[in-house]
């Protein structure tokens, strides 16, 4: 009889709280966060935002000490993958000077163990882990972060 009650008492618990959870999603109540997705709801598709503009070869300077320096330039369908590295292309020290291009540094050669390696490490073979393209849009959520001042230009 108890195991009876018990389980009667246990399947009204869940029912009410399912009930309840239904209830806010439909409400659209999301505990005061905001999304960067706007009010759409996550079953929608919503049009995707424009395009961002990249400045043509404008080097941004850095803000903080040892951040990886941004690219100047558009990435759009350079393929950075296991089978192929676009960015190497120009930026190895094989190729750098013929193209043009900023050799990447030394210590992209540097496996765990400090050992120095004659290509790339793999722990530093996707490049768009640490660089990002610079480009010129606008902050997605409030930033007041202010740079160094060791590294401001007088």
């Amino acid at each position: 009889m108890n195991k009876h009650i018990l389980t009667t008492l246990l399947s009204a618990a869940i029912l009410t709280a399912s009930g309840a959870m239904a209830d806010t999603t439909e409400l659209g109540d999301t505990g005061g966060l905001s999304s960067l997705r706007g009010a759409t709801p996550l079953q929608n598709t919503r049009p995707a935002d424009d395009m961002k503009k990249y400045p043509r070869e404008q080097m941004l300077e850095s803000d903080y000490v040892y951040q990886p320096p941004l690219i100047p330039h558009n990435i759009r369908s350079y393929e950075v993958s296991l089978n192929a590295n676009k960015c190497l292309s120009c930026h190895s020290w094989k190729n750098a000077k013929e193209m043009g291009a900023t050799k990447i540094s030394v210590t992209h050669y540097v496996n765990r163990e400090d050992a120095v390696l004659a290509d790339v490490s793999p722990r530093r073979y996707f490049c768009l882990q640490c660089h990002v393209p610079q480009a010129d849009a606008k902050p997605l959520v409030k930033n007041d972060f202010q740079r160094v001042d060791s590294l401001k230009t007088q």
